[in-house]
């Protein structure tokens, strides 16, 4: 069913792709884009996990420069009988988090130096249990690769203005088809994508909810998110809106109605599936701690997952001076150092 429903996607993108080219430049034109349009689904399927990453400037890390977080990912893959994805830190004030990977076996996860300092261990354990189930669903492969074709298909609409509408193309429409790639075609791209990214979200918050134990902790991690998303912006994002419906919250500014133009649902709706969850007693209850890092508590008894003290973690909005993931004057530095 997975192969089928990725089948289905990369065709209606590819016809999306190629009506864009024969509304600029005819079948002359709808020939060129079919070209591009396969180019770009066996590029896509291969390496458009790697273009996410890049794109968001992402650094992979592990047990040694990243150990709590490193740890959380390991024991929740382990929950859900997936195989350990690779684990990249986002340098970004903004909490948020994605998976990507053509299969469980070559998936990876990414979080955010922002989610790290202001979420409790027990949220970033749900929300990277979260993203694993996106793994787990295969979600990452069909997001992926739709969000490399929509911003292509966008690219494309605006290179319709350039060189669409011309007597010369073959363009049967004429300035007509060339607003019709300018405007239609991407907004045709975008409701595929979104739909898609909603109706996932919600299966992927229930088998998240599962995997780490309790459906509240993803709850009040998709409230702070949410909250913090509102007034923290995030420039990669911005550049790059195709990307959005990738990360567990939308990170561009202004998008909150659950709606046909929506790219994730309304988060007050996926708190209450979430609340509704948990009074129903969905969960296992013989996982109902987060996976605790190795060496979570110091030799002080400071306690939380990320070495702060209770009072710290009862003040998760304000972000922490140092690090989560051991950052040292000497040891590794962040994507953009």
């Amino acid at each position: 069913m997975n192969v089928m429903r990725t089948a289905m996607l990369l065709a209606t993108m590819t016809a999306l792709f190629m009506g864009v080219g024969y509304l600029i430049g005819g079948s002359g034109g709808m020939t060129i884009a079919f070209l591009i349009a396969a180019a770009m689904n066996l590029f896509s399927y291969w390496n458009s996990d790697k273009m996410v990453l890049r794109m968001n400037h992402a650094v992979e890390v592990d047990e040694r420069n990243a150990p709590e977080y490193y740890a959380i990912v390991r024991g929740l893959a382990a929950n859900a009988g997936l195989p350990m994805p690779k684990v990249y830190l986002i340098d970004s004030p903004q909490p948020n988090a994605f998976a990507t990977g053509r299969n469980p076996q070559n998936a990876a996860v990414a979080a955010s130096t922002g989610l790290l300092q202001r979420l409790s261990h027990e949220e970033v354990a749900a929300v990277m249990a979260h993203e694993l189930a996106h793994i787990e669903n295969r979600d990452t492969l069909i997001m992926t690769v739709t969000a490399t074709l929509a911003g292509a298909i966008s690219m494309l609409g605006n290179f319709a203005f350039f060189f669409g509408g011309n007597r010369d193309n073959n363009n049967p429409l004429g300035f007509v088809g060339v607003l019709v790639a300018m405007i239609v075609a991407p907004f045709a791209a975008m409701l595929v994508q979104m739909a898609i990214s909603r109706t996932r979200e919600y299966s992927a918050d229930r088998r998240g909810a599962e995997i780490c134990g309790n459906p509240l902790w993803l709850a009040s991690a998709l409230d702070k998110i949410a909250r913090n998303v509102e007034r923290i912006h995030n420039p990669e994002a911005e550049r790059n809106p195709a990307m959005a419906p990738l990360f567990i919250i939308n990170p561009l500014s202004g998008e909150r109605m659950d709606n046909l133009f929506s790219t994730h649902p309304n988060t007050e709706n996926r708190i209450a599936a979430l609340q509704a969850m948990a009074n129903e007693g969905v969960g296992r209850p013989a996982q109902r701690t987060a996976p605790q890092p190795t060496a979570q508590r110091s030799a002080s008894g400071q306690q939380g997952p990320w070495g702060g003290s209770p009072a710290e973690q009862a003040a998760p909005e304000q972000p922490r001076p140092s690090g989560p993931w051991g950052r040292n004057p000497t040891g590794p530095k962040g994507p953009r150092s």
